[in-house]
């Protein structure tokens, strides 16, 4: 079992930059894939990037590869994402997930844990 609390959000102008935060419980926090999707309102979740439980594998999706960036820290038992060139199209709910068999890819029926979501806003 693994709880996962996002944080790091909030308003932003377009251009800038926010990092976001996902502490996770438990010991093997190590062995987990480790990803993160948004959900804007009246839209589905979408994948954004995910990082193997080694960190030596990162998967983004086209829409944010090369201003968002997926990294972990396993002494802290931290996932992070940073955001770079913000635009309002990035506003949503961010949440973090956690895969048990290391997957990395966009399909959210491949993560077993997920977090409560926190809010990026992106104004113009």
């Amino acid at each position: 079992q693994v709880q996962l609390v996002e944080s790091g959000g909030g308003l932003v102008q377009a251009g800038g930059s926010l990092r976001l935060s996902c502490a996770a419980s438990g010991r093997t926090f190590r062995t987990y894939a480790m990803g993160w999707f948004r959900q804007a309102p009246g839209k589905e979740r979408e994948f954004v990037g995910a990082i193997s439980s080694s960190g030596g594998s990162t998967n983004y999706a086209d829409s944010v590869r090369g201003r968002f960036t997926v990294s972990r820290d396993s002494a802290k038992n931290t996932v992070y994402l940073q955001m770079n060139s913000l635009k309002p199209e990035d506003t949503a709910v961010y949440y973090c997930a956690a895969s048990a068999v290391s997957y990395i890819g966009p399909e959210a029926k491949g993560y077993d844990y997920w977090g409560q979501g926190t809010q990026v806003t992106v104004s113009s």
